[in-house]
């Protein structure tokens, strides 16, 4: 039995409070498959007073994928998507040479209490594929396939797996399940991509018998036994395949330094020829920050 590698969350603020646990990157290990970006957040209590509003932003070079539990968020951009994410679904931004969004509290829920709690993670994309037109895509929950398999509940969000296909189209093999599992149960998970995480979202959990501590991502090599503690857990897995190493500067990922500085210096200047436009209607800008080379 291989001992899996384990990554433990830091807590980062991304302004006005709102703390997610960051999983990936990490000091030890870049990516999982195509992921390369793993925040979880929540889950929270929004209240009228808070503002959580990320304003718009831009991306290039990789998919931005959002993943509620509870909850909602409004997507706004620059290509013309307006979107309520809610929980269950899959939103699946492939930001390609460059797109500019927004999430925000929507309207309707200014008024209201309500708990957020979700995953947003980012994906590179091929190397071949990273100038890719920009796009946006909605899954409904209700189109998203859902399986029994011995005691788990298994939610096939992205990719295939136990005999389930997910409709998300992928621009690689990638692999996204949403698992439940009851109060003391066990699953096997087999190894169901050429590399693959579990992360516990809520509840106690154990990898072939020894604890997961909380907000830690175990990165196996091999089937896994997975209990649940006496409360139940809930749990997600990632992987797919890898895509080599991506220099990560903000919200920029590329297999070149040279394009991403290039992508600071439009979005600097408002270069709406570049795919560095603004989301219509809004006004609000995210300014490059001040470090300046790619890492």
């Amino acid at each position: 039995m291989t001992t899996p590698q384990l990554l433990t969350a830091h807590e980062k603020d991304l302004g006005g409070g709102f703390v997610v646990r960051r999983l990936l990157p990490a000091g030890q290990r870049q990516a999982v498959g195509p992921f390369i970006f793993f925040d979880h957040f929540g889950p929270v209590t929004i209240t009228p007073a808070d503002n959580h509003d990320v304003r718009p932003h831009p991306h290039i070079g990789l998919a931005t994928l959002t993943y509620l539990f509870d909850g909602v968020i409004l997507h706004r951009d620059n290509v013309g998507y307006t979107q309520r994410i809610e929980p269950g679904a899959i939103n699946w931004m492939t930001a390609g040479s460059g797109i500019v969004h927004s999430e925000r509290k929507p309207e309707a829920e200014r008024n209201v209490t309500y708990v957020n709690h979700g995953l947003q993670l980012w994906l590179a994309l091929p190397e071949s594929e990273q100038e890719i037109k920009a796009s946006f895509t909605h899954t409904p929950a209700d189109a998203i396939p859902e399986v029994r398999d011995g005691a788990a509940q298994v939610r096939v969000l992205v990719g295939q797996a136990l005999g389930a296909e997910s409709p998300v189209a992928t621009l690689s093999p990638t692999l996204y399940l949403d698992v439940q599992l009851p109060a003391g149960c066990s699953w096997t998970l087999p190894m169901l991509a050429e590399e693959q995480a579990v992360y516990g979202v809520q509840g106690g959990l154990q990898i072939d018998a020894e604890a997961l501590a909380p907000h830690t991502m175990a990165v196996l090599s091999e089937t896994a036994l997975l209990t649940a503690g006496p409360e139940g857990a809930r749990l997600v897995v990632v992987g797919g395949q890898p895509l080599g190493r991506r220099f990560i500067y903000w919200n920029f990922v590329s297999t070149n330094k040279e394009r991403i500085e290039q992508a600071g210096r439009d979005w600097t200047a408002g270069d709406a020829s570049a795919g560095m436009g603004q989301v219509p209607g809004e006004t609000e800008r995210i300014p490059l920050p001040e470090r300046t080379r790619p890492a």
